[in-house]
């Protein structure tokens, strides 16, 4: 008796052959000689790629590369119709190595503490923020900050409705922190300040992030021509503004570089952020740290922190700015736990 007869002649016995005992190969083909592109946009499982010839194709991502794997601003190798005439559609076989990647954590559901990839390759997080209609909302800005430094991302803020509250307190929280910071405002026949902030952008990729309603949509229509991002106005009972824009998307500059739009945030997840890592990025801060004891949090009631002693070695103006410093460095990390 074979191995597949089950003593019967009744032909509504089906036999399922088995598994075959040949292992599946390791090997894979090899994709480094595909065509690269960028991805710029993220639409329902629709990538657009813009090649190196400039051409922009519609792909798909290969099922072996995971999910959530390709975000805006990576690198790919494609494969398939590479044309970008209608109807046609390629395939993102292999992402690059990438320069950076910014995260976020999530802070809620099945995937809570886990971070989320938002953008590739950025060089600068550009952080709007409204000085009023919404006001600042500091604990924001801090975690989008510990956020560019962990990512190796340079922090750049820009503000924007300067003309409708003063912005001496918000200079003096984040001046000591060296961060550059440009104001703009808006006028009816144009937006001050733009000149000074277009000069930052150029053969950069920019990733602009902020919550509902401090102008990003307005800058990106300023800065890109023909963006048409949709432009939304500021709930007057809660003072939070409303989502106009849902999904990240990279824009061209004419002058050379590329600007991403993500969608306005209400949070900023940094558990995947600890202190030593944002150390990191202060180089005086963290050679003073060296002789911290071990395990130290680096907090103003952390035991024998050699950082508390820091702004004391010195007097005078230079006093004073280690004193604001090392307070915004301490602000920065508490922001890690409250939103």
């Amino acid at each position: 008796m074979s191995r597949y007869d089950l003593g019967t002649d009744d032909p509504r016995v089906k036999v399922r052959p088995g598994k075959s005992s040949r292992p599946r190969s390791k090997q894979r083909p090899d994709h480094s000689k595909k065509p690269v592109g960028m991805v710029i946009g993220i639409d329902r499982g629709r990538y657009q790629v813009i090649m190196a010839d400039g051409t922009t194709v519609t792909a798909i991502k290969a099922r072996e590369l995971g999910r959530g794997s390709v975000v805006i601003g990576d690198r790919v190798h494609v494969g398939g119709d590479i044309s970008g005439q209608k109807d046609t559609l390629g395939r993102i076989v292999q992402i690059q190595e990438r320069d950076t990647l910014l995260l976020r954590s999530a802070e809620e559901g099945q995937r809570q503490g886990k971070p989320k990839p938002i953008v590739a390759n950025a060089q600068q997080m550009v952080i709007v923020v409204a000085l009023a209609d919404p006001p600042p909302r500091y604990g924001m800005i801090d975690r989008c900050l510990v956020a560019a430094y962990e990512a190796g991302v340079r922090p750049l803020i820009c503000l924007t409705k300067s003309d409708l509250a003063d912005s001496t307190d918000f200079y003096a929280a984040y001046t000591p922190l060296g961060i550059e910071i440009v104001t703009t405002s808006v006028t009816p026949e144009k937006i001050e300040g733009l000149s000074q902030l277009l000069p930052k952008l150029g053969n950069q990729v920019s990733v602009l992030v902020g919550h509902s309603g401090v102008g990003k949509s307005t800058l990106i229509n300023a800065i890109v021509p023909g963006a048409n991002r949709q432009v939304g106005e500021v709930n007057a009972v809660t003072g939070r503004g409303r989502h106009t824009s849902t999904s990240a998307i990279a824009f061209s500059l004419p002058a050379g570089g590329w600007v991403i739009d993500t969608p306005g945030v209400r949070s900023f997840g940094l558990a995947h952020v600890d202190n030593e890592t944002l150390l990191a990025a202060f180089t005086d801060l963290s050679e003073v740290a060296v002789a911290c004891p071990r395990g130290c949090k680096h907090l103003a009631d952390s035991p024998q922190c050699a950082l508390s002693t820091w702004p004391g070695q010195v007097a005078g103006e230079e006093q004073k700015y280690r004193q604001a410093r090392l307070n915004s460095f301490r602000r920065l990390i508490a922001s890690r736990h409250v939103e």
